[in-house]
């Protein structure tokens, strides 16, 4: 008792309908989601003044007397 040809394909058509309609809404939920997470504009340029030294925290203080403490600041690009 097994399935007739004609039959079979139209179970493989509904099974690539269903596919393809899951992967659409998949895709489409994917990109809404990323849209909203994404912060809102106006997106503007600060001005900043490359002369100036910037604000850096201070160098820590040892809890102990007699230990060494070295402090470095490395200035990114």
């Amino acid at each position: 008792m097994g399935m007739t040809g004609e039959r079979r394909r139209r179970v493989w058509r509904w099974v690539v309908i269903v596919w393809v309609l899951a992967v659409a809404v998949a895709g489409g939920l994917t990109l809404w989601l990323r849209d909203s997470t994404e912060p809102q504009g106006p997106y503007v340029w600060e001005n900043t003044k490359p002369d100036e030294t910037p604000d850096l925290p201070p160098c820590p203080t040892p809890d102990r007397a007699g230990l060494p403490v070295a402090c470095a600041y490395v200035e990114a690009h």
